[in-house]
């Protein structure tokens, strides 16, 4: 017996969709020991503080407008405080977890500064 051509195209998105069920790794669960927090608890807890050496992008602002070389990105890491610097080209992928340590320097298309920020 043959499957009619209507619904193929449904039977393969709910395999597809079954298939990748299995793939997703469980959640994971609390400790029984765990305290839990009471549903009326109004506690806040105080902000995390930056490490020693956290980036601080307006010690290098001085930057923008600047065309861009290898000294003048040792200069803003180095006046911002930065552990690390990169270059940021328009349309270029990056990577996009925060990192207080690293300065990030953003040119035009001719490798003029147009912004300096941490992160």
């Amino acid at each position: 017996m043959s499957t009619p051509a209507s619904t193929r195209p449904v039977l393969l998105v709910a395999a597809l969709a079954l298939s990748l069920a299995g793939c997703t790794p469980p959640a994971p669960e609390a400790p029984a020991s765990a305290p839990s927090a009471p549903a009326s608890s109004t506690a806040t807890t105080a902000p995390a503080t930056a490490p020693a050496d956290a980036c601080d992008a307006s010690k290098a602002q001085w930057a923008i407008g600047q065309s861009l070389d290898e000294a003048l990105l040792e200069r803003a890491r180095v006046d911002a405080g930065a552990r690390v610097v990169r270059s940021l080209k328009p349309g270029q992928m990056v990577t996009m977890e925060f990192n207080a340590e690293r300065l990030n320097v953003d040119v035009d298309d001719n490798a003029i500064v147009t912004g300096v920020r941490c992160g």
